[in-house]
């Protein structure tokens, strides 16, 4: 068993008359982590899940006197794929607010739905993490840095989701990677918005999917695929919503010298992004390495701030004379600059960026350094 890193800091924050809760998409691992919580926090323990209509039928009766009776005895109550639970946010507060010595922890696979609810019932009342699925780092509590290095251009390839370390079988990954993206993943985007073209949403996926690493046309992808500018913003903040993509603004502050308005999509998970495009060629045999490279590194950035409860901002930086740096990290009022190369060909920091910006670091990662960026 591979200890989410963070369990500790989850843990830490279960306290009586507060709701912890916990996103993430479907399959990264939100029930297991629940359960390692539930087995350290020790009896007296309500877990329930909020796609079981028996869970939904218990809670629908929302009073004091309900809950009182319900949860008496109970120290946590712990509630999986909350998200399918009418009103859940109003649900929670009369919990939070009424019953005494009981802490929550609820789990949801969209934020967009699970945000929408709890948002303002919940203010002053809830922590909010993000899961997402395996990274490096907590990869090699059972993987040397041999071995992680050996099964690099696998996993640029087949992603980082838990369930694909106990998938031997290339054919069988894929089969997992397409199910997902056609069973969880789609089904879930569609379901929040009351969204019935899922054709429109898998072609706009897959036109987003050629593009990562490049600068995305809103009104591009809106002519190819028949759809305005407004419903393709619409369709990718819902996408992100439900941890799918992510997005990266250009950084700037020198508006005559540097862009400002474009943005970069990326896929929180590199095999969800090839499933989406059905293609798991090996690297030799691919046109899209170093996208693949850049993407990879980026989403693992992502999540060793995450991990460690960190905040810090993303974004890409190109100047009007065509000079582009990868990623562009500022965290606790620091810049720092990566560039993301497959091989270790070296490459020196863009002038303008230099005179812009001569305080900020530079850095090329690589197969040989990137353990440092990501560890």
């Amino acid at each position: 068993m591979i200890k989410r890193e963070l369990e500790d800091i989850v843990f830490a924050d279960i306290k009586p008359q507060k709701a912890v809760l916990l996103f993430g998409a479907r399959r990264v691992g939100k029930t297991i982590l629940m359960e390692s919580i539930i087995q350290r926090f020790g009896d007296k323990v309500a877990f329930l899940n909020g796609e079981d209509l028996s869970t939904v039928e218990m809670l629908s009766v929302r009073t004091v006197a309900n809950y009182n009776q319900l949860f008496q005895g109970i120290s946590l109550l712990a509630i999986d794929e909350a998200q399918a639970i009418p009103d859940i946010g109003k649900t929670l507060k009369l919990i939070v607010d009424n019953i005494k010595g009981l802490s929550v922890l609820v789990s949801g696979s969209s934020s967009f739905d699970l945000h929408n609810q709890t948002g303002e019932p919940l203010v002053g009342r809830s922590y909010q993490y993000k899961l997402f699925p395996f990274s490096l780092k907590e990869l090699s509590q059972t993987e040397n840095r041999v071995e992680i290095l050996q099964r690099l251009e696998e996993r640029l390839v087949y992603g980082m989701y838990p369930e694909l370390l106990s998938i031997p079988e290339f054919n069988k990954k894929q089969q997992y990677l397409l199910e997902i993206v056609n069973s969880y993943l789609l089904k879930d985007v569609l379901m929040i918005d009351g969204i019935k073209n899922s054709g429109k949403m898998r072609d706009l996926l897959r036109l987003v999917a050629y593009q990562i690493g490049n600068e995305v046309s809103y009104d591009e992808l809106g002519k190819q695929l028949g759809l305005s500018r407004n419903t393709v913003e619409k369709y990718l903040d819902l996408l992100a919503k439900t941890f799918v993509i992510y997005k990266l603004s250009a950084y700037s502050t020198n508006k005559r010298k540097e862009i400002s308005k474009p943005n970069k999509w990326y896929f929180t998970d590199n095999g969800i992004r090839n499933a989406i495009i059905s293609d798991f060629r090996v690297l030799p045999l691919r046109q899209d390495t170093g996208a693949l490279w850049e993407s990879f590194l980026i989403s693992e950035r992502i999540k060793k701030r995450n991990n460690a409860n960190e905040h810090a901002s993303y974004y890409f930086w190109r100047s009007y004379s065509g000079q582009e740096i990868d990623l562009i990290e500022e965290h606790n009022g620091t810049l720092a600059a990566y560039e993301f190369k497959w091989g270790d060909k070296k490459v020196k920091t863009p002038s303008v960026f230099n005179k812009i910006y001569p305080e900020t670091s530079y850095n090329v990662v690589n197969k040989m350094n990137f353990w440092e960026f990501v560890g």
